[in-house]
């Protein structure tokens, strides 16, 4: 019986797990296209994470020198670390295949779009962040989206109240 409650215990450490989503990317962004960057952290910014201390609302990607850099993302120094806390807002190199870093680089310079976060996760216990190919929504898009999401909310009512 032991055995299989450290078998549940290791399923759920390698499980995947969102620690914090990009609400506001998907409110004034198309997304595109995706993909999964790792990023390299530093110290106890990964203890940070794992405690959902991370925020990447105001953040966007940047591509220097062929490295992509997540900037703007805020990881809370950790509770129970010392003087060896990391900066809460420094930059944040983001891991990606060169070629793939080349494609993001074209569609950015060609088509007028941006990178931006849209999820930091853990997965098999090391932090991933999603990032998208964005297009900017114009005012009537987003009153547009928003009218869609209230008439399929007002369908669902009606549809639960009858059974």
């Amino acid at each position: 019986m032991a055995k299989k409650q450290q078998t549940t215990t290791t399923e759920q450490n390698n499980a995947d797990r969102t620690v914090t989503q990009n609400r506001r990317a998907f409110h004034d962004f198309f997304i595109e296209q995706q993909l999964e960057t790792g990023i390299v952290l530093s110290g106890t910014e990964i203890k940070s994470i794992r405690d959902g201390k991370a925020t990447i609302s105001e953040a966007y990607v940047r591509i220097q020198n062929g490295e992509l850099w997540l900037i703007g993302s805020h990881i809370t120094p950790y509770s129970h670390g010392s003087w060896t806390n990391h900066d809460p807002d420094r930059p944040r190199k983001l891991l990606a295949h060169a070629r793939e870093i080349e494609a993001l680089k074209k569609a950015v310079e060609q088509k007028g779009l941006s990178i931006v976060p849209l999820r930091i996760r853990l997965k098999n216990g090391r932090a991933k962040v999603d990032i998208g190919v964005a297009r900017g929504k114009k005012l009537y898009d987003k009153r547009q989206a928003s009218a869609e999401r209230d008439a399929k909310r007002d369908m669902d009512r009606a549809r639960s109240d009858r059974g």
